[in-house]
């Protein structure tokens, strides 16, 4: 059978050995570079073919309508997107006079590589012209990590000493070819309008950048544009630098080498460059890109700024910047690097899911963290509660300086989310469902709106950072103020019954096949801790308390109400109920659905989703996750393992996975109860996402939420891994196809690296003060500099969870079962086609 995938397993690079004409879509999100602030798709640099051609810079929008088929009171009017900016990635070229294209000609060879230690992408081709004349092209791309507004590409043409096409000799040594070389900065560039049949898939929109002055000074151009309606401003602005490799030398070989000029019309900046190159000659052009928008500056300080970044690039030259990469990147892979023995592709997968989850923060600096990061126009450019669920808890332990900047954007949106509570006749603040800049952005308020979760999700990634930093100066100035309006808001949504329970009615879980129901536990427990969260921090920082207008009164009352949190559970079938009424509802008929009916939500109708037993996503499973302590508080550990369970059987054979962020917590919760080979098909799925196109849509983005849960699946699953309250605790176990697994974190300013083996873990500690452990619920304190190895006891597996008719895991109904090394084949994909869809998008 055919692998789906084209990339070729390297433990530290993504390498594309052909060109794929089929395939590209998929190529140019794998490929795509970013630093949180600036992110290029991978597309071609002559920019054609293309399948999304693609630059963005992260908060970076424009407004569009939100029509309504029935407008209601609280329906928004408008929503948001993100802009394609000016594209500085185009490089075209003419050999003897004919477009290099790799649609025509002889392509002799082509190889593309994403270096995840170097950060660039390189691109290495042989191309003969219809005309005959061979050429060798390499280019290398790179968003810098360190020069935040900074991008650079090197292109270098040669001619080969011995070049021959099928129908033409071979040339000559003293045979010139003449080429000429053209560096773009374009404006508006048309983008493909793609079917708005797919829920994941932005609306197409009208162009929106107005293109409202240009420059231009030898060869730099410089370009100022702004969004049609959001009236937000973005500079783009390249230099260049021309270096020929003549066979002689001398003033007039220098002078003669190469003829330049540039030009700017009608938003389409040039940059020509003309010469001739004899067998062995090379011509290199390095470009700096800069770019910078105000919605972080005044308009003036923005071309400053540009102006700046540009000049620091050609201070760095190419060289200086590659140099700076491998040297943040090093400093990167020292700290978070996970090493994988025995599945050479999961190696590969979680150093590149790390690598993105990188690039989509790195340099984001008070902005938000898109679904699709900056790799596409997936979801329309919108964050989600996937960005403090799943990549800040990543962030938090590998890079916490980006999860700090992703929580004091959410802060910064705190006028936002108080008058959509004010709205919503609700205390407090309750932040958008999906957004850009912190208003609400969707249609399809039973999927959004009432998705209230989003607000404790919020409060969660805040206090897990405060535990895992100490960071008290972020608790102050954002923190506190976050916790106490969400408090607020739990407070007025939920009400006491004649007995003294404290319930939340009315609102959508995780699973978005179960909306509008009451007391969804998820929802009920992470709202329980937000109450407790925001009570301990207004103790904690009484000045701010004050400043808010909290009283002691105010405080008791949040305790009593998170204690008295109402937990519903089925007698009958001695499982905890996802909501109140849903384990009374009819169970969906999986084996009367075809494989082709998946995802649900683009077969059925909601009205038929919404009544019977069918997950989405995991829902009560990410409780067991993410609020087990409460969740199982009292219980024996012996009751507490059969409890668990019992739950995670239930569900796993009612849960669909129609979303991409449900592997990895099944991978989590399987570990967790002894189903090592399940969590290992589950850590598969979820690796090898967007590298093989499982739910075929990447060529809308990477999803980046389901990278970090490779991370998650890792090290929360395999590694088990739990944090809070000042204490780290680890349950590791390895299932049969994985020999080893090494892992670092940083908690509370200490590196603790974990080496696991089926045997024993190792822990080590770099750092300048002890740290105590938890080994299987064993204690130990682990000084600087040692390494303490523990025995993993073991533990008895009860049978294999059964899941719904053909929704095993990927790995599972793949040959091998996902052990073998092979990857999916493209008829697998294509019953999966259109599968993923983690965030209802019903706008019009």
């Amino acid at each position: 059978m055919i692998r789906h995938s084209s990339f070729a397993v390297d433990p530290w690079a993504i390498r594309e050995s052909s060109f794929c004409l089929d395939l590209l879509a998929r190529s140019e999100s794998v490929f795509s570079l970013a630093n949180g602030h600036i992110g290029m798709r991978g597309n071609l640099d002559e920019g054609s073919p293309s399948a999304l051609p693609g630059t963005y810079l992260s908060g970076f929008y424009d407004y569009h309508p939100l029509p309504n088929a029935e407008p209601a009171y609280g329906y928004p009017s408008t929503g948001q997107a993100i802009v394609n900016v000016p594209d500085a990635k185009l490089i075209r070229l003419l050999v003897d006079g004919e477009p290099f294209d790799l649609r025509t000609g002889t392509l002799q060879n082509h190889s593309r590589i994403l270096d995840m230690r170097n950060g660039t992408l390189v691109r290495r081709l042989t191309w003969t012209s219809p005309g005959g004349s061979t050429v060798k092209l390499r280019s290398s791309r790179m968003v810098s990590l360190t020069q935040r507004s900074v991008a650079a590409i090197r292109y270098e043409v040669s001619i080969p000493r011995k070049a021959r096409s099928d129908d033409h000799e071979v040339q000559s040594r003293d045979d010139a070819i003449r080429l000429v070389v053209q560096s773009e900065l374009v404006a508006d560039e048309q983008v493909p309008q793609r079917s708005t049949d797919d829920p994941r898939a932005a609306t197409p929109q009208e162009a929106r950048l107005v293109l409202e002055s240009s420059y231009i000074e030898g060869f730099r151009m410089e370009m100022i544009c702004r969004t049609a309606s959001s009236a937000l401003r973005v500079v783009s602005s390249v230099d260049h630098l021309l270096r020929h490799s003549r066979r002689t030398s001398g003033p007039s070989a220098a002078s003669n080498a190469y003829r330049a000029e540039a030009s700017i019309e009608e938003g389409r900046g040039h940059c020509t460059v003309t010469t001739a190159l004899h067998p062995g000659e090379s011509f290199v052009l390095t470009k700096l890109i800069a770019y910078d928008s105000s919605s972080d500056l005044s308009d003036l300080a923005v071309r400053d700024a540009v102006a700046a970044a540009l000049a620091s690039a050609r201070d760095s030259g190419w060289d200086g910047l590659v140099g700076e990469q491998q040297a943040f990147l090093a400093n990167f892979w020292a700290r978070a690097d996970v090493e994988v023995g025995g599945d050479p592709e999961i190696q590969q997968a979680v150093r590149f899911a790390l690598f993105h989850v990188l690039q989509a923060a790195a340099r984001a600096e008070r902005n938000p963290i898109p679904a699709k990061g900056l790799t596409g126009t997936g979801y329309e450019g919108h964050v989600f509660w996937d960005m403090e669920t799943f990549v800040l808890r990543v962030l938090t332990y590998l890079y916490p300086r980006a999860a700090a900047d992703a929580i004091h954007w959410r802060h910064s949106t705190l006028p936002s989310a108080r008058r959509q509570a004010r709205e919503l006749h609700l205390a407090g603040a309750a932040f958008p469902w999906r957004t850009i800049n912190g208003e609400p952005s969707s249609g399809y308020w039973p999927a959004s709106t009432a998705a209230m979760h989003i607000n404790a999700d919020i409060a969660d990634a805040l206090t897990r950072y405060v535990d895992a930093t100490g960071d008290l100066e972020l608790e102050q100035a954002a923190g506190v103020e976050i916790l106490v309006e969400t408090a607020r808001l739990w407070s007025s949504l939920g009400y006491f019954d004649a007995g003294g329970s404290f319930h939340i009615d009315g609102v959508t879980g995780p699973d978005e096949y179960s909306a509008l129901v009451d007391d969804n536990i998820f929802t009920n427990l992470m709202a329980r801790q937000n109450l407790l969260s925001a009570a301990q921090a207004a103790r904690r920082h009484p000045s701010e308390a004050e400043r808010l207008a909290v009283t002691s009164e105010e405080v008791s009352a949040w305790e009593v109400k998170a204690h008295s949190i109402y937990v519903p559970y089925d007698d009958i079938l001695a499982i905890h109920a996802q909501d109140r009424s849903f384990t009374s509802h009819e169970h969906w008929d999986f084996e009367a659905t075809d494989a082709s009916e998946y995802p649900l939500l683009l077969h059925r109708p909601y009205m038929e989703l919404y009544r019977k037993q069918v997950v989405k996503q995991a829902d009560l499973v990410l409780a067991m996750f993410l609020q087990g302590g409460a969740l199982y508080e009292g219980l024996t550990p012996e009751d507490s393992i059969s409890q668990k369970e019992r739950d995670f059987a239930y569900y796993e054979a009612l849960t669909v996975r129609d979303s991409s962020l449900s592997a990895c917590i099944q991978a989590i919760v399987a570990a967790e109860v002894g189903q090592m080979d399940l969590a290992y098909d589950y850590v598969r799925e979820a690796a090898l996402l967007d590298l093989d196109d499982l739910e075929c849509n990447t060529s809308d983005g990477l999803h980046i939420a389901s990278l970090a849960g490779t991370w998650l699946s890792l090290v929360a699953g395999l590694g088990g891994m739990r944090a809070s309250d000042g204490q780290i605790s680890f349950s590791p176990r390895l299932p049969t196809g994985i020999a080893s697994l090494a892992f670092r974190v940083t908690y509370q300013g200490r590196l603790v690296i974990v080496s696991i083996t089926p045997d024993n873990a190792s822990y080590s500690l770099l750092g300048d003060e002890p740290l105590t452990i938890t080994h299987h619920g064993t204690g130990f304190k682990l000084s600087a500099g040692s390494t303490i190895t523990m025995a993993i006891p073991h533990m008895a597996a009860g049978p294999r969870p059964s899941q719904p008719a053909g929704r095993e895991p990927e790995a599972a109904r793949l040959p091998g079962k996902g052990r073998s090394g092979g990857r999916a084949t493209g008829t697998d994909v294509t019953q999966r086609k259109n599968k993923d869809t983690d965030k209802d998008k019903r706008t019009a």
